[in-house]
């Protein structure tokens, strides 16, 4: 077995400032007023970097931010990783996803172009022109050795949730430009 290439660790920018844009439109990740906005839309309350997250059915997850900080691309494997680390915090979560998602996600991170729409692109093109608005993406669950994740999308002042990957739903949150959040439980389990 080869050995992997070494880490190349990769930081989003946060903390931008609050300012208005728009309702209802998603922005190139690269704008500041779209960032700002999306980042504004979860306060964050009780502790620190922790958010109450309330699902379309009303149940509250207690949620944790996380920031991408690392993915390990191995050509000779067929299983990635990419790391979320706490944004108020030192907890690491790892994440083993296919070659796919993590090239997109690298792609993504290093503002490569791509000449035509790439599939998480052609998601996030198809929730914005329906009339939503990606919210963030968040990982709920961890059952049987799998992570279960939603897309939580505004429509109409309603949160709608779309089951989804992790891997697929980081992708589409790196594409979008909005946060990651992990329940507070995954995270515990996890134990990193």
């Amino acid at each position: 077995m080869s050995p992997n290439p070494a880490p190349s660790p990769t930081t989003p920018a946060v903390g931008l400032p609050q300012v208005d844009a728009p309702p209802g439109r998603l922005y190139h990740r690269s704008c500041p007023i779209a960032a700002a906005r999306r980042r504004a839309v979860i306060g964050r309350t009780g502790a620190a970097g922790s958010t109450p997250v309330a699902g379309a059915k009303g149940a509250t997850d207690v949620a944790v931010q996380m920031e991408l900080t690392r993915i390990i691309i191995s050509e000779n494997n067929d299983q990635q990783i990419i790391f979320l680390k706490e944004v108020d915090g030192e907890r690491t979560f790892p994440i083993v996803i296919g070659i796919f998602e993590a090239t997109s996600i690298d792609r993504r991170v290093k503002n490569l172009p791509a000449p035509r729409p790439l599939t998480h692109d052609l998601l996030a093109n198809a929730i914005e022109l329906l009339g939503g608005e990606l919210q963030d993406i968040f990982i709920s669950e961890l059952r049987d050795h799998t992570y279960f994740a939603k897309l939580r999308i505004r429509h109409e002042g309603e949160l709608i949730e779309v089951d989804s990957r992790p891997s697929d739903a980081i992708a589409v949150a790196v594409t979008a430009d909005v946060p990651i959040y992990v329940a507070e439980e995954v995270l515990n389990e996890v134990g990193q």
